[in-house]
């Protein structure tokens, strides 16, 4: 589990989202600027234990659409969660931001890691398309608030901003 002490109670997001442009100034490849983006996440944010890209590929069954992991922290995650499955389908799905207070209420939930008590999944969307979303855990129950998902979902445009994806 990963705890910043130096965090204060409530994230500057504005001050985030100018991390997030600065962190990527210069480089617009999608897996450097996830590796980024996921790392200063990780490390700002406090009670988070994975912060992490699952990216749009093709099913493996030939139909349809999966998330597979890309660039992340935390402990090793699910490959390949197919769209609407989980929390992570679901927005995938509904192209929307979903907070989900208590993981073990939310139907089909993915259990990655048992230790995951609450989640937020940002779906990541470029001209139309579903890119992937930006999945959030955190081991404390009702860990991410309305202030969190509008910092959040701005920081995910300032990624998308600075990425060719």
């Amino acid at each position: 589990m990963h705890i910043n002490p130096e965090r204060s109670a409530r994230p500057d997001y504005d001050l985030l989202v100018r991390q997030v442009a600065s962190v990527l100034e210069g480089e617009r490849d999608l897996t450097a600027n996830a590796s980024q983006f996921s790392a200063l996440v990780y490390d700002t944010l406090s009670d988070l234990n994975w912060a992490g890209f699952y990216l749009t590929v093709p099913s493996k069954k030939g139909e349809g659409q999966d998330l597979l992991v890309g660039p992340f922290q935390g402990k090793p995650a699910c490959a390949r969660i197919p769209f609407g499955r989980g929390v992570c389908g679901a927005s995938a799905v509904q192209r929307q931001t979903i907070v989900v207070p208590d993981v073990h209420a939310f139907p089909g939930h993915i259990a990655c890691d048992s230790a995951s008590a609450s989640e937020i999944v940002i779906p990541v969307i470029k001209d139309g398309r579903l890119v992937g979303v930006f999945d959030i855990d955190s081991p404390e129950p009702d860990r991410f608030s309305e202030e969190d998902k509008a910092g959040l979902e701005a920081m995910v445009a300032a990624f998308l901003d600075a990425t060719d994806c």
